[in-house]
């Protein structure tokens, strides 16, 4: 074999080397990049779980936030008054009849 060939040999050699380098080096940042895109997803997906419950319970909160805004009207009203003073200090009107049980 002349010196040549073995140049040549070696030469390709090298070149294959080089390629099947690029490739590994390819397929490495193909795979980081792919397991970086998986995390995002599942950071993806529990950030979307967490603003769902978060929203159930700002909807909890605007309802509870309307019923005080309605017991707080209804506080104001002459009925509301004339149920306390039926239920805990058991005054009646004078022309009013209560019937007990014996229960």
């Amino acid at each position: 074999m002349s010196a040549r060939t073995k140049w040549q040999k070696a030469n390709r050699r090298r070149s294959h080397l080089g390629a099947w380098g690029i490739i590994l080096i390819v397929l490495a940042v193909f795979g980081a990049s792919s397991v970086g895109g998986i995390r995002l997803r599942q950071k993806n997906y529990a950030y979307q779980e967490r603003e769902n419950s978060l929203m159930e319970q700002i909807e909890a909160e605007e309802r509870r936030a309307e019923e005080i805004e309605e017991l707080e009207a209804y506080t104001k009203t002459k009925k509301y008054v004339e149920d306390v003073a039926k239920e805990k200090l058991g005054l009646v009107y004078e022309d009013e009849v209560i019937f007990k049980s014996k229960d």
